[in-house]
């Protein structure tokens, strides 16, 4: 299990490593180019990019801390760190979608144009390239060790190649001088950042905020517990996020004639075979009397 866990923290890392030095190679380019011509579209790309820098860097920073193991302070670990940096890096994504969505309008009502050139072309067709190889990467990692800073990081990789896709569009209005364009594929960038700002808040808010495991893995462990026939029914099944992982509190009801030996034999069982489920930190069973038989006395 411990090396499980470090070698889930080397692959976290190491997509954090790559996001920021790839974001800080076509952040350089975006904003040369971008300035230079004046396109908000490559503008707003760029500092979509600085934000990307932004949520790297929070992505090593939280795998970190999630890393370190438990101690008398924190006795399930500090696994929640990575949601919480998860959501700071949905914060840095609506901010960010806010001064491009702004910048943007201002380009519409005013009427501002741009100089085509083709170091347009070749940065936003070697950001797509970039992008596609740093979310094939994330993605995998991200799935393979359920973080969900690495799928953050994901999306956000991918989100750049759609964006970056409408960028180029805008460019190639402009060799055409239909300048509007250039606007309004930055305000959709905007809105599309904040789409996914939103949706890493969403996902991060319900394990901070203790959401139940999810009921089909909730099911197969009530199935697992009646396996037992000693188990007259189940009272109750509640987890509780712990970290990346979950404490699982489960209510049961045996036969009120067993001794508190018998009982806690049951009880041990369980906790045993419920262990055995992927991300389940710690089992407490508690046992209450069922049905009171007096001539089994």
């Amino acid at each position: 299990m411990h090396k499980h866990i470090e070698e889930r923290n080397k692959m976290i890392h190491r997509v954090g490593v790559l996001g920021i030095l790839g974001n800080i190679l076509l952040l350089v380019s975006k904003l040369v180019v971008g300035l230079s011509s004046g396109s908000q579209a490559m503008i707003g790309d760029g500092l979509n990019s600085a934000g990307d820098v932004f949520s790297s860097l929070m992505t090593l920073i939280g795998n970190r801390i999630a890393g370190k193991p438990h101690d008398e302070d924190h006795p399930y670990g500090h696994g929640k760190a990575e949601y919480v940096f998860s959501m700071i890096i949905s914060f840095s994504l609506l901010l960010v979608s806010f001064g491009i969505l702004r910048n943007s309008l201002d380009s519409i009502l005013n009427r501002d144009t741009f100089l085509f050139s083709y170091g347009l072309v070749a940065v936003a067709l070697g950001t797509i390239l970039v992008k596609i190889l740093l979310f094939l990467y994330s993605h995998k990692v991200g799935l393979h060790y359920s973080s969900l800073l690495a799928l953050a990081n994901a999306e956000d990789h991918r989100n750049d190649v759609f964006i970056t896709l409408f960028t180029l569009l805008s460019i190639v209005t402009g060799y055409f001088e239909i300048y509007v364009v250039d606007g309004v594929v930055g305000m959709g960038i905007s809105l599309w950042i904040a789409f996914t700002g939103v949706k890493i808040f969403s996902s991060a808010y319900e394990v901070l905020m203790d959401t139940n495991i999810d009921e089909k893995v909730k099911k197969e462990i009530y199935e697992s517990i009646l396996v037992d026939p000693k188990v007259d029914h189940v009272d109750s099944i509640v987890s509780k996020p712990v970290g990346l992982n979950f404490l699982l509190i489960v209510k049961i009801s045996l036969d009120g004639n067993m001794t508190v030996y018998e009982g806690h034999l049951v009880a041990d069982d369980i906790k045993h075979r419920l262990m055995e489920f992927d991300h389940i930190d710690d089992v407490i069973v508690h046992v209450n009397p069922a049905q009171f038989h007096p001539e089994r006395i």
